[in-house]
């Protein structure tokens, strides 16, 4: 979860895993798959990075990589 400021001044906490795209229209609008929109007071930047560093805590996404030391036999 991500917490946002919606124009008005109050915090919203979004899901970020709902979050389909994040647009700058100048404001900030958050759409989620849902279809919700939130206009917010943080730059799309701001939002992003957000998004990354919850998505580094919950830890969904593993990076695998090709073990290049082992060498193949002929």
């Amino acid at each position: 979860m991500i917490q946002v400021t919606r124009l008005n001044g109050s915090k919203l906490t979004l899901n970020a895993l709902l979050i389909e795209m994040i647009e700058e229209t100048p404001d900030t609008l958050i759409t989620l798959t849902t279809g919700k929109k939130f206009i917010v007071l943080e730059d799309v930047s701001h939002v992003v990075s957000l998004v990354k560093n919850y998505m580094q805590q919950i830890g969904p996404i593993r990076v695998a990589f090709k073990n290049t030391s082992v060498q193949e036999e002929s």
